[in-house]
């Protein structure tokens, strides 16, 4: 097996990253500097390939979760820790931009934040995000948990939650485990009710999104609301 140091200096990684910008660097280069090391018979990028393959992208390996992680060779509790740490890291600079006096009015971004926030999630769990009258963002509250096919939505406990943080607007959120972003007719019935008991209080409902496995759904977007 050819070793990294072997190959020409502009191919490494980080002779690459150095010379020409982290930008320049493949998904495999990325991941390969984070790990440094690769496995017995195969070099770090090699290695960095395989994982990738494995869960379908950068994107699906870091929103996995540690016990599916642990199962592929070579990565042990160290470097499992390292990944959830980029991916945590991830979250809270999506968190910090959203917090910014524009962030929400980006909805790409949202649903950015939305996606890391919830697609690596195992339940169907159910978001609040309270915004204030510039549409800043209050709070970021999971507020309910469900099984893998439902969560329980009790409007009294939003409105709780509105009226706690003098909230001027919310956007919902919840993930489909199954992967499919669909809206069902049980979220079209939820997203309707929560509209009128906040409306009720004065306080606009912006958006309701749902986040699978593609792209999320947005309930303003598809006129839903």
């Amino acid at each position: 097996m050819t070793s990294v140091k072997d190959w020409p200096v502009t191919e490494r990684p980080r002779e690459k990253m150095a010379e020409l910008g982290v930008a320049t660097l493949t998904d495999a280069e990325l991941l390969a500097i984070l790990l440094g090391t690769g496995i017995r018979g195969k070099d770090v990028v090699a290695y960095a390939r395989d994982l990738l393959g494995a869960f379908d992208g950068l994107g699906g390996m870091l929103a996995a979760n540690a016990e599916t992680l642990l199962e592929q060779p070579g990565l042990g509790p160290a470097r499992v820790m390292q990944l959830q740490v980029v991916m945590e890291i991830s979250r809270r600079y999506l968190a910090w931009q959203l917090r910014r006096d524009d962030g929400f009015t980006q909805p790409a971004m949202v649903r950015d934040y939305l996606t890391a926030q919830l697609r690596h999630q195992q339940r169907e769990i159910f978001v609040v995000l309270l915004l204030d009258s510039q549409h800043r963002l209050l709070k970021y509250v999971e507020l309910f948990q469900g099984t893998i096919n439902a969560a329980p939505v009790y409007p009294r406990e939003i409105i709780k939650l509105v009226m706690q943080h003098n909230a001027a607007a919310v956007i919902l959120a919840h993930n489909h485990p199954s992967g499919v972003a669909e809206p069902s007719q049980a979220d079209q019935r939820v997203t309707e009710r929560l509209k009128r008991a906040l409306g009720m209080i004065d306080v606009a409902l912006l958006d309701h999104f749902v986040i699978g496995s593609g792209t999320p759904v947005s309930f303003a977007e598809r006129g839903l609301l």
